[in-house]
């Protein structure tokens, strides 16, 4: 049996006709920057999210990056975030002239730790960038409270977490800033690449409309120093025509959550033995998990990823090596032992196929596929058990 991480094919065909409408009319328009599409898009996707403003942009890496510029984050300034993330929430900070300060991260959610977040802030901090990863929010009460009080901007990356929430809030919705990711493999594809930043500040959402057309308002007249971080109608058409059957998708992605963690402890993988090592299943700590992807912990993460590939099993590691070890920052002095529960996850988890597709039969081959594995390849080693997140 052949079971791909994602099989976009299989979405495609069943909203194919709405798509290729929507392409068709911009096609016909022939208007491709910006336009009607794109603000009828901006419209649906800030009221999704529970947001005032939406603003499309060209990538979830430059919703990050015109959300700094938005705030005049530059050299001698810090930014806080996790270590433990896809790279372009660092190299945003990074790209600016920033400083990155990292915060290690809770081993259950993966998310940063909320409660370390006021002892990294300093004179020249100036915002705070929580990662939402793998569909799950981070704790945003604590991460606001220190951004109250000292003043702080806080620009939640959202790339993966469109319509997650905790405590009745949506993703983007709870910091000055929202960052979602249209890349084709996330919940809500485009085409191609796409982003858009959220907000509920009408002057901010101003200023980043100026910041992606190269900073001109009126056309030609540049008060500020932008770029081109505009989003194509094209790839606005696309993801407007997606976003009606985005909850029915996302309930089809908890529905596998859920069958994995019941077959994973139907094959008692749960728990360990003296024999064995156990699987850790990720954990809902609050609200509402999308799944963009289903992570577990095994402590022979890459024997086993190696398995499964040979079984037609197609998995992928997020993220192999975190930020702070990456060799383009070894210019911030961090070395291996820096941020241990960062490490811990990047040598053992594992994201499973998830997409809304799958059929039971599917997920039940995944699950026997590493209960083979395990059963075969006994160790006496596990993955740290995670202490729960305080919601």
């Amino acid at each position: 049996m052949q079971v791909p991480l994602l099989d976009l094919k299989a979405q495609y065909s069943s909203i194919k006709s709405e798509v290729e409408a929507a392409l068709a009319e911009v096609m016909e328009s022939q208007h491709f920057i910006l336009g009607p599409k794109v603000e009828q898009c901006e419209q649906k996707i800030a009221r999704y999210c529970g947001c005032s403003y939406g603003v499309g942009v060209s990538s979830g890496s430059d919703a990050l990056l015109a959300c700094l510029m938005a705030e005049n984050i530059g050299p001698g300034d810090e930014v806080i975030t996790t270590p433990y993330t896809f790279f372009a929430t660092v190299g945003a900070i990074a790209r600016v002239g920033a400083t990155p300060v990292f915060v290690d991260i809770n081993p259950t959610t993966y998310n940063l730790d909320a409660s370390l977040v006021a002892s990294k802030v300093s004179p020249k901090t100036r915002a705070i960038i929580p990662v939402h990863l793998y569909g799950q929010m981070a704790d945003m009460d604590a991460v606001m409270s220190v951004a109250q009080k000292h003043g702080l901007a806080v620009i939640e990356d959202a790339a993966q977490a469109i319509g997650a929430e905790r405590k009745g809030r949506r993703a983007g919705s709870i910091g000055h800033y929202g960052c979602l990711s249209f890349f084709p493999s996330k919940n809500l594809g485009a085409a191609g690449d796409g982003g858009m930043v959220v907000t509920n500040d009408a002057s901010r959402a101003e200023k980043l409309k100026c910041l992606r057309a190269h900073g001109s308002k009126p056309k030609y007249h540049h008060r500020i120093i932008g770029g081109n971080f505009r989003l194509d109608a094209l790839q606005a058409a696309v993801v407007s025509a997606k976003l009606p059957h985005l909850d029915e998708w996302t309930a089809a992605r908890q529905r596998n959550a859920r069958k994995y963690d019941q077959l994973f402890s139907e094959a008692g993988l749960t728990k360990a033995d003296n024999a064995r090592q156990h699987v850790v299943l990720p954990t809902v700590t609050e609200g509402r998990h999308i799944f963009n992807q289903y992570v577990i912990r095994v402590s022979s993460r890459d024997p086993l990823q190696a398995a499964l590939k040979n079984k037609g099993i197609g998995t992928e590691v997020y993220y192999p090596i975190p930020m702070h070890l990456q060799e383009c920052f070894a210019y911030l002095g961090y070395g291996a032992g820096s941020y241990l529960e960062s490490e811990r996850a990047a040598k053992e988890t594992l994201a499973l196929p998830v997409y809304p597709e799958l059929s039971d039969a599917q997920l039940s081959y995944v699950v026997g596929s590493i209960r083979e594995f395990i059963l075969t390849e006994p160790s006496i080693t596990s993955p740290k058990q995670a202490v729960p997140e305080l919601a």
